[in-house]
């Protein structure tokens, strides 16, 4: 079992930057993939970045050039920047984890708001 916190959303004007950060209760070095996904009103939930144990990263083609994945072991964070944001960008954002059993976990999701 693991827990995961997100933190970070809010509301921002286009163009504007916000950075995401997922804790997990334990340890993330048995954790591959991680990452973060989104679901927008009405729409799916969708792979946003997505970042290996090996280093080995997937954007989401809406946001590649814009957002930034980040992982740091020692502080068991998943970050991700993103930048130069756009209304479609509105959305919830999940922090997501699978262990080497292959269970997924999620967090609770924290809302992003693209909006002038």
């Amino acid at each position: 079992q693991v827990q995961l916190v997100e933190s970070g959303g809010g509301l921002v004007q286009p163009g504007g930057s916000l950075r995401l950060s997922c804790r997990a209760s334990r340890s993330i070095s048995s954790f591959d993939p991680m990452g973060w996904y989104r679901q927008a009103p009405g729409k799916e939930r969708e792979s946003v970045a997505l970042i290996t144990n090996g280093g080995t990263i997937n954007y989401a083609d809406s946001v590649k050039g814009r957002f930034t994945i980040t992982r740091d072991g020692a502080k068991n964070t998943v970050d991700l920047q993103m930048n130069s944001l756009k209304p479609e960008d509105t959305a919830v954002y999940y922090c997501y984890v699978r262990d080497r059993y292959f269970v997924a976990y999620w967090g609770k999701g924290t809302l992003v708001t693209v909006s002038s």
